[in-house]
């Protein structure tokens, strides 16, 4: 969690102003007179801009849509880079107070003409412990509420991250409900933008909580959306949720017809010693290996190889060193010896992005 200290230098007093606001910032600028702050980071499935009054301790909300993904402040303006689930990024204006918002740019506006989009929304449900948890839906091109539509589940990396209402220029959903699919995207315990103590609630968890409410947002899509057809429908994932593509292959199979793994996990154990990452590994399982195997061990998903039998599509780079290249090769092999279908896709000259 990224907290807002701010020091008068002619007292030398340092103040954690945002200690009892319960969000993570990723930068701030003050205004020209130094009276404001604004702030921006991820706020229930968005990308916010705040502004806080250092004198009175108020803070304003001034965007409540999309993923503001940068900004500067003027003497009287603030210019923000904005973009959402049906608009690439642009940059828009408004003044210091939130009012009178116009977009400044239409880079995209001659390829975007010829393209259609998916309409979304978000919605909420009851998660793990009955706690509320959000999720987007992005229903397909020439959506005709009579029909029934396949259904592309998408799940998050991080895994203290967020699919929200964000133009993602790889996990984008559009690319499915413009091939007939409706996307849902939830984003479980441990998603960012919902508090702290959520967000932490993966930790040492991973195939706990998170399971549960991509089950019961599952139930929920079933439930409230006649359109969707849960029953014929593809799981898709990278990093953790390329883990959580691994996890359910042995505990929730029969859900989906078919799963896409992109640089997932599949031995928390050679994971370990393997990635170039170890501060996080540790932290999430509270040690070393050697220390706390236990914890490794708990929901590590090779242990449930047996249980596999959905077809899967496996997605790798090969510079890929946060979760390496050795990580995908297994998962094929589990695949391939147990005669599921199964495709590797190999990117040599890719990362951990592809």
């Amino acid at each position: 969690r990224r907290q807002l200290h701010i020091r008068d230098l002619e007292s030398g007093k340092t103040e954690n102003v945002t200690k009892d606001w319960d969000r993570s910032f990723y930068g701030f600028q003050f205004s020209k007179d130094g009276k404001q702050v604004f702030l921006y980071g991820n706020h229930i499935g968005k990308n916010v801009i705040w502004s806080y009054d250092p004198a009175s301790k108020q803070k304003q909300q001034l965007t409540d849509a999309g993923y503001v993904s940068a900004f500067d402040v003027g003497q009287d303006k603030i210019v923000y880079q904005y973009d959402d689930l049906k608009n690439p990024a642009d940059l828009y204006v408004m003044d210091l107070d939130g009012s009178n918002k116009r977009q400044l740019t239409a880079v995209n506006q001659g390829v975007m003409s010829e393209l259609q989009f998916g309409d979304y929304e978000q919605f909420s449900f009851k998660g793990w412990n009955d706690e509320t948890v959000y999720g987007y839906i992005v229903k397909p091109v020439d959506f005709d509420e009579d029909k029934t539509y396949p259904l592309a589940f998408l799940i998050h990396g991080g895994p203290q991250g967020s699919f929200g209402d964000h133009f993602h220029y790889r996990w984008n959903p559009q690319t499915y409900a413009g091939q007939g699919f409706v996307a849902v995207m939830i984003d479980f315990h441990g998603s960012t933008g919902y508090g702290q103590e959520f967000t932490d609630s993966i930790t040492g968890d991973w195939g706990g909580k998170p399971l549960e409410d991509l089950q019961k947002g599952m139930a929920y899509v079933e439930a409230n959306y006649d359109f969707v057809d849960t029953d014929n429908a593809c799981a898709l994932g990278a990093s953790y949720g390329g883990y959580m593509i691994n996890w359910i292959a042995g505990n929730w199979s029969d859900q989906f017809k078919c799963l896409v793994n992109h640089d997932g996990i599949f031995d928390n154990r050679m994971m370990y010693y393997s990635t170039e990452e170890l501060w996080f590994v540790e932290w999430e399982n509270g040690g070393t290996y050697f220390d706390r195997p236990e914890n490794f061990e708990k929901y590590n998903p090779v242990h449930y190889v047996k249980n596999w039998k959905t077809p899967m599509l496996v997605v790798q780079g090969s510079k890929d060193y946060r979760v390496p290249e050795t990580q995908s090769l297994a998962t094929f092999t589990a695949l391939q010896r147990q005669d599921i279908p199964s495709q590797l896709l190999i990117f040599e000259n890719e990362n951990h992005w592809v």
